[in-house]
């Protein structure tokens, strides 16, 4: 069904607000996934705060190009049926979203992603990107790191304790 010249402004200004919104947008071709799988995805990506949406390349370029700091992004990567993924919070999110459903479906495929500040990257550094620790992840590793001396320093002392304490069973145990 045809988009009406009003529903296509819609379109583009929902775009727009996600793409200013938004801290890294993911491009993926979807050729060939099932619609059920896109429903799957979708799902997993919204747990992550990522948005998902499949819009006409067109149109995607028009919103970049309404945009004041997206303007000048090199959009000869957009063909063919595309998916956008946009997350507002984090701009490793959406490439890990797709990474990892991409292990299940491989007929995902990164084309690339446009960043907050208006740069293309290519597909290969979005793999990297999401081959990155999520900032829960990254969070969690930074707290084991501030905690390793201290909980060193308890294991040592705590050590002591224990070697006057089997000192003490050896010696009751012999008498």
């Amino acid at each position: 069904m045809a988009l009406t010249k009003n529903k296509k402004n819609e379109v583009v200004d929902e775009v727009a607000e996600l793409l200013n919104a938004s801290r890294m947008t993911v491009v993926t071709a979807f050729q060939g996934t099932t619609v059920k799988a896109l429903q799957e995805l979708r799902r997993e990506a919204k747990q992550n705060g990522t948005t998902l949406k499949v819009v006409k390349n067109r149109l995607v370029i028009k919103a970049l190009q309404n945009n004041e700091n997206l303007k000048d992004v090199d959009t000869s990567a957009l063909t063919g049926m595309l998916l956008y993924a946009f997350n507002s919070q984090d701009e490793a999110a959406p490439a890990q979203v797709l990474a990892n459903f991409a292990k299940k479906q491989p007929t995902l495929q990164f084309v690339g992603a446009i960043s907050a500040d208006g740069t293309f990257i290519a597909a290969d550094d979005v793999k990297a990107l999401a081959a990155l620790p999520s900032k829960d992840q990254l969070r969690g590793i930074l707290v084991g790191t501030l905690a390793a001396p201290l909980s060193g320093f308890v294991n040592v002392m705590a050590g002591n304790v224990r070697g006057v304490l089997n000192v003490l069973n050896a010696r009751a145990e012999s008498l």
